[in-house]
């Protein structure tokens, strides 16, 4: 299979600078391109300027939510097809729903080991 990988630009949103970080290491190594934002509205920006190929989200963010940030994604007709990949600490039955009733695409805590993490990154960026 042909490595696209290189060409795949990633927006990471999360607060925590250490969460960025570490997302960017990781994905680099497997040579994604990757954009940061901190909050939901550095996040749409990030989106309509960037237009990455796959969103991961943080779900606490200050200002919006990740949840709110994923509703305004998947209702902008310009971004309505970049999935969505929220990635939290929050673990709890009523979170994976409430994330896939807002248009997330896949639900994935931070408790994973980064293999869960870059695979279903992978699994987001080929459909």
């Amino acid at each position: 299979m042909n490595d696209l990988s290189a060409q795949k630009k990633i927006l990471i949103v999360d607060d925590d600078p250490a969460v960025c970080n570490m997302l960017e290491k990781l994905l680099k190594v497997h040579r994604y391109e990757t954009l940061t934002a901190q909050d939901g509205l550095q996040a749409l920006n990030a989106a309509r300027t960037g237009k990455p190929d796959l969103i991961i989200l943080d779900v606490m963010l200050p200002g919006m939510d990740g949840y709110k940030v994923c509703r305004w994604i998947k209702f902008d007709q310009q971004l309505k097809k970049i999935p969505v990949m929220i990635l939290t600490s929050r673990i709890s039955p009523q979170d994976e729903q409430l994330a896939f009733e807002c248009g997330a695409d896949a639900f994935v805590t931070k408790a994973v080991k980064t293999e869960v993490i870059v695979s279903h990154v992978k699994k987001l960026l080929e459909l």
